[in-house]
């Protein structure tokens, strides 16, 4: 991979050379190479073994403020100058944007940092599916409640990114991405319940072992079984971490500059205005060594910075793409591709706290389905998990509606757990809301 960082980058700086040739304004070029393997074993046996070998360049120019773009999986240099050509030709057909163009050039990263996230696997396939292996024959011979399995599966990928652009910008950088997971099913009596886990990691040297991983699973799996529907009420709830990523991806989404300037969010005109209770922060960190969602620039070469998100519960900031920070009259802030780690600050309390300091309501360890309006923030969605009473699990619940609006959700927060899922990008605790409506049997 890191080979062919030279041979890529000469790929795109000849892009960007015959863009000038043909009287381009301005130019833009995005390579990716990506390549690694997938592998599925169930029941001992192998399942699936895939590999994979991606590329593509995009090119966009923009000729009097028009906008063309084209794509090439063959880098050759015919190939480069016809897509080029072809890019520059539907910039003659499409209509005038006075917001379309490259970010300016203040705002590109000229000096991007190593933030060490390449670390490729040195496994070969047959070690890949051993790991595999392993990891499912330790949950299956745990307990003999767990009947089934749908499989374990370890992906390992590795990417080189490359962004140039006629304002004088070209750098790259290689990223990889491994995981190890499993899923299993249990019976208790005509009760069958299903549940998964995983470790993911930068480097292979830092997934969780195939024994965690197998317990993890073992232990959601059977905590399921005998799960019941309860009545339907208002009571507190409380989001387990893996779904409490979630909440935060809704928030993401409503201050995206898109949403922001086409109205269509229920946080419009939230800027400077408080939005969670007053001790909450959420810091964004884009440059963590080895980090899931660190960058040194963004995709169109803008800056990451550190910068707080949410400070004392009031908004600091919208997550604006060069285009939408001039639609908005505002500046880019290196959000284009998404957020960079995310940190979410805790109540000091651990998840047996936070059991104690909600007393009776609502567990959420898993939700289901898409019920979000996200012009309006009314929240639906599908869940299950477990009752708490009087400070404990009482028992698993499932084939329940939560529903709230995520307005009133956000400032109804009140607490945060210190038990951090570190395998997100957006590392939150467990989320403690005061009331939801429930609706169950």
């Amino acid at each position: 991979m890191i080979e062919q960082k030279q041979q890529l980058e000469d790929a795109v700086n000849e892009a960007l050379i015959i863009a000038k040739k043909l009287g381009v304004d301005q130019a833009e070029v995005a390579l990716g190479k990506s390549s690694g393997s997938s592998v599925n074993t169930r029941l001992g046996e192998v399942e699936n073994v895939e590999f994979n070998l991606d590329g593509a360049m995009g090119i966009s120019v923009y000729v009097d403020q028009c906008k063309g773009s084209a794509s090439t999986s063959d880098l050759s240099p015919e190939a480069i100058a016809s897509t080029v050509k072809a890019a520059v030709d539907i910039a003659r057909y499409t209509s005038k944007d006075k917001y379309a163009g490259l970010l300016d050039k203040e705002l590109l990263e000229t000096a991007p940092q190593d933030l060490d996230l390449y670390h490729p696997s040195s496994l070969n396939t047959e070690q890949l599916l051993a790991l595999a292996k392993e990891c499912e024959d330790i949950a299956l011979s745990s307990d003999k409640r767990i009947v089934n399995s749908d499989g374990a599966a370890v992906n390992s990928h590795s990417t080189l990114r490359v962004y140039g652009n006629s304002n004088g910008f070209l750098h790259s950088y290689a990223s990889s991405r491994h995981s190890l997971s499993c899923v299993l099913i249990a019976q208790q009596d005509d009760d069958m319940q299903r549940d998964y886990s995983y470790t993911s990691a930068r480097d292979m040297n830092d997934l969780l072992s195939a024994k965690w991983v197998a317990d993890e699973t073992v232990k959601r799996t059977l905590s399921r079984l005998g799960a019941t529907k309860i009545k339907t009420q208002e009571a507190p709830v409380l989001f387990a971490p893996e779904v409490a990523t979630g909440l935060f991806g809704h928030l993401v989404g409503a201050i995206s500059g898109t949403s922001i300037y086409k109205k269509s969010t229920f946080l419009l005109d939230s800027l400077d205005t408080q939005i969670f209770p007053s001790w909450m922060k959420i810091s964004e960190k884009p440059h963590i060594i080895k980090g899931i969602a660190s960058s040194p620039f963004d995709q169109e070469g803008g800056k990451t910075i550190d910068r707080n998100i949410i400070e004392q519960g009031v908004l600091q900031t919208y997550l604006l793409t060069g285009y939408a920070a001039r639609q908005l009259k505002m500046q880019s802030t290196g959000h284009t591709g998404g957020i960079h780690n995310w940190f979410v600050n805790d109540s000091g309390l651990d998840l047996a706290g936070l059991f104690k300091e909600m007393g009776t309501g609502f567990f959420v360890t898993e939700l289901m389905g898409q019920g979000v309006n996200m012009v309006t923030g009314d929240y639906s969605r599908g869940a299950s998990g477990f009752w708490i009473e009087n400070g404990v699990i009482a028992y698993p619940v499932h084939e329940v509606t939560i529903a709230g609006n995520l307005k009133e959700m956000f400032m109804g927060i009140e607490a945060i757990g210190s038990d951090v899922d570190a395998r997100s990008s957006l590392k939150t605790g467990s989320i403690l809301i005061n009331k939801m409506k429930i609706a169950g049997a």
